[in-house]
């Protein structure tokens, strides 16, 4: 009875073990370094007129007044009607 114990958990154990794989932020992302995006000085409607409409926004907050708009690869961040920053949205891994 013990040894089938044993062994059942043993059994168990190995079932249960995963493999985790990093990848370093430095190279995460690599694969869209290239893509043109909205870079900073850019107003609102040079955007729309260059990307298109994103697929969402989000209205302006604080002072200054910051908004972001979310697009399939990227999310801009403006400041009043000027773009700020441009961030990669991280990559969608299918499981």
């Amino acid at each position: 009875m013990r040894i089938f114990l044993i062994s059942l958990f043993m059994l168990v154990s190995m079932a249960t073990h995963a493999e985790t794989i990093t990848v370093p932020i430095g190279q995460q992302g690599m694969d869209k370094a290239n893509m043109e995006r909205p870079v900073k000085g850019m107003t609102d409607k040079d955007v729309v007129a260059k990307f298109g409409e994103p697929l969402s926004w989000s209205e302006a907050v604080g002072t200054p007044p910051i908004s972001k708009w979310v697009y399939p690869e990227y999310t801009v961040y403006f400041e009043a009607n000027y773009v700020i920053h441009t961030v990669m949205n991280p990559s969608q891994t299918a499981e």
